[in-house]
């Protein structure tokens, strides 16, 4: 349902599942589950489940398939990739992923095995992983809250995200709300919204959708102008303070606050309550990444902690302890030669070669797919993603697709996307896998298993589709068993087996502290990189900067006159995940269409009411939602939610050019430098009523 790690207790009768409930065991979620586990029943038995494998009979987008046995599906899949492959190499086959399932490390690992370097996933660039490469570069780990130890952390600064709503992990709603009503922890909430958290957060910063790196810059140098950071620690764990320090001397508050829109005092309130409050750590999410400028956002934001001395201590920023080592992926499969042909690698080098997971860089691959430039990609295969509702732009992602001379999708339903498949493979649910998820990503030091416990029509898992496509095209790896992985992970550090696994259910390292003590950190120098000698060797900058959204009031003030809102697009919905999960009947009663939030004032310039439609426009399309009137945010702002299409409208597009919030959104340069990041939100937009439903 996410890529959370909640334990849940199934009851099975007569092979057919009768019951979810939480279990109380787990220590992620302690029996708890959100709307969405509560309703994971009705995806194993929805009545418009993909249960079958269908090849397309009729003209690409018009809905006429004809069922065929998955043997024919492996064997058309295997003499498209080898001609296609034969023609034009093995790079003119791109795989495409969503969010992170149990399947996520086995995408780029069937690319590897396939020869290909070109395969993609929207979090790679815009969602987690620039915070992910950041987090190597810096600290040599990736950081997160500790709410496992038996001390909670005294301050908690939310960026970028609604933790209760939009958590990246299912059970961190669960922590948030805990640690809320315990009282105890003092909150610093940076959004454009007055969420939940906001209005009962200690200091709320309303920042200008956007600008979020001014707002940290200055941050920073409130800590080290008033000498409020760990001298100690710095001194002895960090590398670089002194260049920083120069560094940030001009970035004051009053600096930060016409770009921000937050008041010099509510910066140095911010700054000032995080490094006075320990222990201290940050909760962020993928706002702060969909800018051009978000590596140098994330390198600003990942400071705060680590000059206050809140890294790997109880209750800080934790670094976990991995109990396996990751998927294995193959990635020796493929010459210096094939690497260098990963689209986009040679111009952002964060993505395409110090990346955890090397991927290609997304505009660069549809675009291939549209113009056949630097080289055709011919071929797509897409494992668990709706490309029309997830990537920038859906109008420029279809005339891709559309180019394609052989596009797969596997899924559990028919999606927008999936419409123009020319086969559509059935996907096992969540219900239906065996599978290791393992946090060596998230320092919740455990290995978990998921267990198969019903069987749907034909759906297979995708780590299993992956082993059968390797063998019947006889390559040389990429052809073991998932199950036979799990068992070769385990054995590193553990000695169990995946079948030793199924009967403890998981496997739990202690959270232990300050290891950076023992050996350093794992950077170049030992320490903490304030100053990134990994960036300055990639010819990036080494100290976090400050980058004007590119279409905004201040860098476009010609496009502002007709376009006089900033848009913020990635609004979040408990009871979904991004674009899933609106068939359900039990969370469409609770979201049943898309709001936008538009201050009261702002409407009333419009005629616009509560619950009108609203149409919602940018340079580069128009949508529409409903209105939500809330003097929780800027009157200057337009925030709308992501994800929506309308899977019950079987015939034609599943309404995803309505209210889908990709339409507006640009594909187009800048990128960020390093990770080729391009705009998702702040930009600029224009809001008309409804006069007519249609």
């Amino acid at each position: 349902m996410c890529h959370g790690g909640c334990g849940v207790l199934v009851h099975v009768v007569d092979g057919i599942i009768r019951k979810v409930t939480g279990d109380p065991d787990s220590p992620l979620n302690k029996g708890q589950l959100c709307p969405k586990g509560a309703a994971g029943i009705d995806i194993v038995y929805h009545p418009d489940r993909l249960t079958h494998p269908m090849k397309r009979v009729g003209a690409r987008g018009e809905g006429r398939w004809a069922r065929i046995g998955w043997d024919e599906a492996y064997d058309i899949i295997a003499e498209k990739l080898e001609r296609i492959i034969a023609e034009n190499g093995p790079e003119s086959i791109a795989i495409g992923t969503g969010t992170g399932r149990h399947h996520c490390n086995f995408v780029p690992r069937f690319a590897n095995a396939l020869g290909t370097p070109n395969w993609c996933e929207p979090g790679h660039a815009q969602c987690f992983f620039p915070r992910v490469n950041v987090s190597h570069m810096t600290f040599g780990a990736l950081p997160v809250c500790d709410y496992y130890g038996d001390v909670k952390p005294a301050c908690v600064l939310v960026w970028g995200h609604n933790p209760l709503n939009s958590g990246p992990d299912g059970e961190l709603p669960f922590h948030t709300r805990h640690l809320m009503n315990a009282g105890k922890t003092k909150y610093i909430v940076v959004d454009p919204r007055r969420t939940k958290i906001a209005e009962e957060a200690a200091v709320w910063c309303q920042v200008r959708p956007g600008t979020d790196d001014a707002l940290a810059l200055a941050m920073i140098n409130v800590i080290i102008a008033e000498e409020l950071y760990d001298r100690a620690f710095v001194e002895k764990w960090t590398h670089g303070f002194v260049q920083l320090s120069e560094h940030v001397r001009s970035f004051t508050p009053e600096w930060a606050e016409p770009i921000t829109w937050v008041p010099a005092d509510t910066i140095r309130a911010a700054a000032r309550l995080f490094a006075t409050t320990r222990p201290a750590a940050v909760e962020w999410g993928c706002a702060i990444e969909h800018t051009p400028n978000s590596i140098q956002t994330a390198r600003a934001i990942a400071i705060l902690p680590a000059i206050t001395g809140n890294i790997d201590i109880p209750g800080g920023w934790v670094l976990g302890t991995p109990v396996v080592p990751p998927v294995p992926s193959l990635d020796h499969n493929l010459t210096p030669a094939v690497k260098a042909k990963r689209l986009g690698s040679q111009e952002f080098r964060v993505l395409g070669q110090l990346n955890v997971q090397p991927s290609a860089h997304i505009p660069a691959v549809f675009k291939a797919m549209r113009t056949g430039e630097p080289y055709p990609v011919r071929a797509f295969m897409v494992f668990g993603n709706n490309p029309l509702l997830s990537y920038a732009n859906s109008k420029v992602i279809l005339e891709s697709l559309q180019k394609l001379e052989f596009f797969v999708v596997m899924d559990l339903f028919m999606t927008p996307s999936a419409d123009l498949a020319d086969l559509v493979l059935p996907a096992a649910s969540w219900f239906e896998v065996d599978a290791m998820p393992a946090f060596p990503y998230f320092a919740e030091n455990a290995v978990l298993v998921q267990q198969k416990v019903v069987q749907v029509g034909e759906c297979k898992q995708d780590e299993v589709v992956f082993a059968e496509i390797a063998r019947r095209m006889k390559l040389p790896v990429g052809t073991e068993d998932p199950t036979d992985i799990y068992t070769q992970q385990l054995a590193a550090n553990t000695g169990l087996t995946f079948d030793d696994l199924r009967e403890r259910g998981s496997v739990w390292r202690p959270m232990t502290y300050r290891k950076y003590e023992k050996n350093g950190f794992k950077t170049e120098t030992g320490k903490i990189e304030l100053f990134s000698l990994a960036l300055e060797k990639l010819g990036y900058s080494p100290l976090p900067t400050y980058a004007e959204p590119p279409e905004s009031p201040v860098s476009t003030p010609i496009v502002a006159k007709e376009f006089p809102y900033v848009l913020t697009t990635g609004a979040r919905i408990l009871s979904f995940f991004t674009s899933e999960h609106r068939q359900l009947p039990k969370l469409r009663r609770i979201s049943r269409e898309p709001q936008m939030e538009i201050h009261p004032e702002t409407a009333r310039q419009h005629n616009i009411a509560n619950g009108d439609w609203v149409w919602i426009e940018t340079r580069r399309g128009k949508i529409r939602q409903r209105a939500h009137l809330t003097d929780g945010i800027d009157p200057r702002v337009i925030n709308i939610e992501f994800g929506w299409w309308f899977p019950e409208r079987k015939d034609g597009d599943r309404g995803v050019w309505e209210s889908n919030a990709n339409v507006l959104t640009s594909i187009e340069p800048p990128y960020d430098p390093a990770m080729g990041t391009y705009q998702l939100r702040a930009l600029l937009c224009r809001i008309e009523k409804v006069e007519t439903a249609s």
